[in-house]
């Protein structure tokens, strides 16, 4: 797994630059193993939510998730990508 070794590679690569990084940054400097557990608890999420209907299960937000691509399993792009037809 590729959190196993760096854990913010592993946030970078799924989630961008944005808050979920920075905080995992700063928990991989203050002790190795909270930047693991904060990293793999994030990727559950993304990877969880990703082969789900969100129509077919409408979910709340996961607690400490910050990265709307986590989220909604790199879906919260596509509603804005419509071209405005019926």
């Amino acid at each position: 797994m590729l959190t196993d070794p760096v854990p913010p590679l592993g946030i970078l690569l799924i989630s961008g630059c944005n808050v979920d990084l920075c905080v995992n940054i700063l928990l991989t400097v203050l002790g190795y193993l909270p930047g693991i557990i904060h990293a793999l608890y994030l990727e559950h999420v993304y990877y969880s939510r990703r082969n789900v209907d969100p129509a077919a299960a409408p979910r709340g937000d996961a607690p400490g998730v910050y990265s709307s691509r986590i989220q909604h399993g790199e879906r919260h792009n596509q509603a804005q990508r419509s071209y405005g037809t019926v």
